[in-house]
């Protein structure tokens, strides 16, 4: 028996996005009525410009796009999955796919389990039904019986939260409440396969870390999960694998933090030193350039773990300013912030060319990616010229003990001093 849960062979997705009448600049959709006017007037309209010498054209030149194109992989029973990538990039077409709510222009997908799918807020909701009616009408569209439904009555409905409003019709639900109860059924519903898009950025944050651990049991529970998401902290804690899209084409499917790392990189690509594009406005300030330096090796984009490296931003003060902090940040792959610092606090800048380094002692950051801001203040309140995600390097693992796929590691990797010592008695 294959233990492949979810396969996808060759899947494209084509959009006609608009109609434009040859002569006429408005874009839409068409009724019925202007459809069958168009058939009817055709040839009439063709005749026309026939006398008037005009080139035999197609009326309607129409525009299609390929939401998805020729995108294949496989995934193994029991897997949890990230699929990441920019917007546009064909992520939520794809779910939708799977989940039977869309055909594929072409190629094929088959699914050996019981498909459960939280794609927006309500989807497979009866406005008119209640909150109890639709639970009992999505357990029946996947399949289970009333009996196996009633044993996850309670839990859904304690997970929710809206016990009060069970047998009000869902059309009167709070956005809130709809997002909870469709959470709650689509992760607590007995299905092989969840299907999760990106609906976890809805609702407080208490409800996201709540929807969060749920995930997590979901993910060790042995069920096959699809999770679409921007939060890179989220598909790194979640996931065991992951596939990045870009513009309809897979583009890398691998572990998660290799396919993350290659999202991030194209995002912002390595660079040992940038210039800073200077600002649009008049500041006091202007950035010049970044540098990540090896003392011994110059700038580079890669730091052996162990080794002490550099940080070097130049910048112009075009007006005097007393009160003026240089600062920077650093994030990891996973979009965690690990350090900030201030630079400089409040030096007496005069008008001139300055330079600043700061010195990033080794044996200190996790081995992966990271990426720089770097930015002025006054008084730390009022911002002028910054730099987000200018620059990025790669930490280079060079200990053995340390396995860069464990997720346990945190965002520090210290190697503070210890003694062991024999205890007597």
């Amino acid at each position: 028996m294959s233990d492949i849960a979810i396969e996808v062979r060759n899947v494209s997705k084509s959009y006609r996005i608009g109609s434009l009448q040859q002569g006429d600049q408005r874009f839409g959709y068409k009724s019925l009525r202007d459809a069958v006017n168009d058939v009817v007037t055709a040839p009439l309209r063709r005749a026309r410009r026939l006398l008037r010498g005009a080139e035999a054209v197609t009326a309607d030149v129409s525009e299609t796009i390929w939401a998805l194109d020729d995108v294949s992989f496989a995934v193994k029973q029991g897997e949890v999955v990230g699929i990441i990538g920019r917007n546009g990039a064909g992520k939520s077409t794809l779910l939708k796919i799977l989940s039977r709510i869309t055909e594929p222009t072409s190629g094929c997908v088959e699914l050996r389990g019981r498909i459960g799918s939280l794609l927006e807020v309500g989807t497979g909701f009866h406005p008119e039904l209640t909150g109890r009616e639709n639970i009992y009408l999505n357990g029946a569209i996947l399949g289970m019986k009333r009996s196996e439904i009633k044993q996850k009555f309670d839990e859904i409905v304690a997970f929710a939260e809206i016990e009060q409003f069970i047998d009000t019709p869902v059309k009167h639900y709070s956005s809130g409440m709809y997002m909870r109860l469709a959470f709650a059924v689509a992760a607590n519903l007995e299905s092989e396969i969840l299907l999760v898009d990106e609906v976890l950025a809805v609702g407080d944050a208490l409800f996201q870390k709540k929807c969060l651990g749920k995930m997590n049991e979901v993910a060790h529970a042995g069920r096959t999960v699809l999770l679409v998401s921007h939060n890179m902290g989220s598909i790194g804690d979640l996931c065991t694998s992951a596939i990045s899209l870009q513009q309809g084409q897979l583009v890398y499917h691998g572990t998660v933090h290799e396919v993350i790392r290659h999202y991030l990189a194209m995002t912002v690509p390595q660079a040992a030193t940038i210039a800073i594009q200077p600002p649009a406005e008049a500041l006091p300030i202007c950035l010049q350039q970044a540098t990540i330096v090896d003392p011994e090796r110059g700038a580079t984009t890669q730091i052996p773990y162990h080794k002490t490296f550099q940080i070097k931003i130049g910048f112009e003060m075009q007006q005097a300013h007393p009160e003026l902090s240089i600062w920077i940040r650093l994030k990891n792959q996973l979009g965690v912030y690990v350090a900030g610092l201030w630079l400089c606090y409040q030096h007496p800048y005069q008008v001139g060319n300055y330079s600043v380094t700061c010195d990033v002692p080794g044996a200190l950051l996790t081995p992966g990616l990271y990426y720089l801001d770097i930015g002025s203040t006054h008084y730390r309140v009022k911002r002028y010229h910054c730099a987000f995600d200018c620059l990025s390097f790669e930490i280079i693992n060079s200990d053995p003990a340390f396995d860069e796929n464990d997720k346990d590691w945190g965002v520090i990797y210290p190697q503070w001093p210890c003694t062991i010592q024999p205890v007597s008695g």
